[in-house]
């Protein structure tokens, strides 16, 4: 079994990192950059960075901050929002970014997964799915869960692996920033729907959160924000914990 990973997550406003609850009631966190240092430090086995409110303004995503990220920390990181084109892709790419996270774009604009596969690998390209649990159904959501789609998780992460997406980032906007665990039901679905790895996003309050993500939930990484960011759950502890509890974690 491959190894299981552990991914804090950036949210980034106005140049600040911050958490909300159910993607509103924002509130700071801290410097994107010294908080990155620190969790590379800490043993996390790769970063995202998210400019959340760059699709919904219309911007392009933080190069500079890319470039400060890139010379302070040495695991891998995702940088997401505003990436609507290959231009894009390859100035993050060239500031320093490991990866892409494509998630507005993608819904609007599915050729855009083959053509980031097709030029840089699938490896680089990241499809995120913001997904709300209505009706019975898992519906996408766009512009950081601002309008919805007529696309539901599963078909759409289909279609986004059939094009070429090397992940799934998997956020429930229902469990996001509640801390009462992952949607583990609809992970293990997804895990099973399709071929590539899936990150589970949204709901880490414990230790045993991330546990039954990585074994009721088959996710193949959890990530997190606000446990880490605030100090709740320290990531040195969360492997220990893991290890002992039978989790393949990377030391």
């Amino acid at each position: 079994m491959l190894a299981k990973r552990i991914v804090p997550c950036l949210d980034i406003k106005d140049g600040t990192t911050v958490k909300g609850i159910n993607f509103v009631n924002f509130r700071d966190a801290g410097d994107p950059v010294e908080l990155g240092a620190q969790y590379s430090r800490d043993g996390a086995d790769e970063l995202v960075y998210l400019d959340i409110t760059a699709s919904h303004e219309g911007r392009k995503t933080f190069t500079e901050l890319v470039k400060k990220v890139a010379a302070k920390i040495n695991i891998p990181f995702t940088v997401g929002g505003g990436i609507n084109e290959l231009k894009d892709v390859e100035r993050l790419l060239s500031a320093g970014a490991d990866k892409v996270s494509i998630n507005s774009s993608a819904l609007r604009n599915p050729s855009l997964i083959e053509e980031i596969a097709k030029n840089f690998g699938s490896q680089v390209c990241v499809v995120a799915i913001d997904a709300n649990f209505e009706n019975g159904n898992w519906l996408c959501y766009l512009n950081g869960g601002r309008i919805p789609t007529d696309k539901y998780l599963f078909q759409w992460a289909k279609e986004a692996e059939s094009l070429g997406a090397g992940e799934i980032l998997f956020t429930s906007m229902t469990h996001d920033g509640v801390k009462t665990g992952y949607a583990n039901e609809a992970l293990a679905t997804l895990s099973e729907s399709v071929h590539i790895p899936i990150i589970a996003s949204g709901g880490a309050g414990s230790k045993e959160h991330f546990r039954d993500a990585f074994i009721h939930g088959k996710a193949d990484a959890a990530l997190a924000a606000s446990v880490f960011h605030f100090r709740e759950i320290s990531i040195s502890d969360l492997k220990k914990y893991l290890s002992a509890e039978g989790v393949s974690i990377r030391s």
